[in-house]
């Protein structure tokens, strides 16, 4: 019998794709204080304890200014922090 009907079936997974998450624009309110980096997200419960980067989408809306420190923020994201009176600092 071939190789190939012998081996099970299964999928890649990308070990880049193990640490990373992103975070929807809406979940940004549940972060105490102004400053939105890894760990205060991390300590808000929104990520997860192992996840080692992250990325902040356009997905539902916010109504406080903050400052995204050292996050990458697409650039929905970025206009819709931008006019809620914050800022994004990379």
């Amino acid at each position: 019998m071939p190789i190939q009907r012998r081996l099970p079936k299964f999928g890649f997974t990308s070990m880049k794709s193990l640490g990373f998450q992103e975070v929807r624009l809406s979940e940004l309110s549940k972060v105490d204080g102004e400053i939105v980096d890894i760990l205060s997200l991390k300590s808000a419960g929104i990520l997860k304890k192992d996840v080692k980067s992250t990325k902040i989408v356009l997905s539902g809306s916010i109504s406080k200014a903050v400052t995204v420190k050292g996050i990458p923020v697409t650039k929905g994201a970025r206009a819709a922090i931008e006019a809620a009176g914050g800022k994004v600092e990379e």
